[in-house]
């Protein structure tokens, strides 16, 4: 059986199209997914009656109705996953975690749902760990500058508008970008472009509006925010590409999750460059340890649809790997906090963020999707126990109680 791909009430092979993938054929089906099938000499993909994804010497699987089995090929001029030619990769098919509407969402008119899950409103975890690196940036600021708690409050909640706005803007480019692949992966594959619920030039004019928000939120900070904001928007853009192209599209995404790091320090009209670079590159740690366990997730659809990660690259090294990224960022955040003179209360939070990150790593079952996604979401209390470090600082040293 083809379990994800195709089922043996669903495949019809009568009408076969040409059309590639990433140098794979595909068949289409009358369910939503497609199944990758091509030949290459002595390598092919199968699903086992134990239905886990193997690589290897193997024969293809037999789908029903066919008599001979066919063989899917990972490898190929054009970026095919060649490495795995000789060892396997295991994943469970158990169902990809996909959580439920909230009361928010169901109330919602049905022809304003498809743009609301379009910018992920749905699915609030990236809003969130986009706008703990720019709480981090602008309560150490906030803290070094004895800013007022009215002005710090101010910033904190036009960072949060700015986060869910640009959030928003960069999942509209993502699935743009990506609308053919998202429909060769499980996860993605009912997304409103992909499934066809909003058209790609509708997109574009709700990209529009976004961008125009975002911008407002730009303009209200200074002068050199703007500029330094702004030419995140090259990160924001790319990122998309770089999953086609090297198995690092996470390292992209993290250089843009944590622009915020940055910003936050201009936007408190303090310029600390030492303490903003050693923000900055502790982010980006965090984030490739966080989206290589997301990308865990989708590793098993996305070998045969070309789609690279962190997850394919590193593969059964995913834990020492992540391990080394925490003990860099954890080393790093501790300098930016030396760096900008921080009192006992963040290096306590910074100690809290260390444990919980090390569990997270310990336990995370990386062959299951929805394990995966637990620990994923899980990130936003560590950004919350980081920024609640810095900002109880920040009170302490307002009020003069240290």
């Amino acid at each position: 059986m083809l379990s994800k791909y195709c089922s043996a009430n669903s495949v019809n092979f009568a009408h076969p199209s040409r059309s590639r993938v990433s140098g794979i054929p595909v068949f289409y089906t009358r369910s939503f997914y497609k199944c990758r099938i091509a030949k290459e000499s002595n390598r092919s993909v199968q699903l086992t009656h134990s239905q886990k994804l193997s690589i290897g010497q193997t024969n293809g699987p037999k789908l029903k109705g066919l008599s001979a089995s066919i063989p899917t090929s990972l490898g190929s001029a054009n970026g095919g996953l060649t490495v795995y030619s000789q060892r396997q990769l295991t994943t469970t098919t158990e169902p990809i975690a996909q959580p439920p509407l909230g009361p928010f969402m169901r109330s919602l008119p049905k022809s304003v749902l498809p743009y609301a899950q379009l910018t992920r409103l749905d699915k609030p975890v990236g809003t969130w760990l986009l706008y703990w690196p720019c709480t981090w940036g602008i309560t150490m600021a906030a803290y070094a500058t004895n800013a007022s708690l009215l002005d710090t409050t101010w910033m904190l909640s036009l960072f949060g508008v700015g986060a869910l706005i640009m959030r928003g803007a960069g999942c509209i480019v993502n699935d743009l970008w990506d609308r053919r692949l998202d429909q060769l992966v499980e996860r993605t594959a009912m997304r409103p472009i992909a499934s066809g619920q909003i058209t790609p030039k509708q997109a574009i004019v709700y990209l529009g509006g976004q961008l125009t928000l975002g911008l407002g939120v730009l303009l209200s900070l200074p002068l050199d925010c703007l500029l330094l904001g702004t030419s995140s928007l090259v990160f924001v853009a790319s990122y998309p590409l770089f999953k086609r192209f090297t198995y690092y599209p996470q390292l992209m995404l993290a250089f843009t999750y944590n622009w915020g790091a940055m910003l936050g320090f201009p936007a408190m009209g303090h310029w600390d460059v030492p303490s903003m670079a050693a923000l900055y590159a502790s982010g980006i740690c965090w984030t490739m340890v966080y989206d290589t366990i997301y990308a865990h997730q989708d590793k098993r659809d996305d070998v045969l649809a070309g789609i690279k990660s962190t997850a394919l690259a590193w593969r059964e090294n995913s834990k020492p790997v992540m391990t080394a990224f925490t003990v860099a960022q954890i080393m790093l955040l501790t300098g930016a906090g030396v760096l900008n003179g921080m009192g006992p209360a963040f290096f306590a939070g910074v100690g809290w963020a260390t444990y919980r990150l090390a569990l997270m790593i310990r336990n995370v079952h990386l062959d299951a999707p929805k394990d995966c996604w637990k620990w994923f979401v899980d990130n936003i209390k560590t950004g919350g126990v980081i920024f609640l470090g810095a900002f109880v600082d920040y009170l302490l040293k307002m009020f003069s109680l240290m």
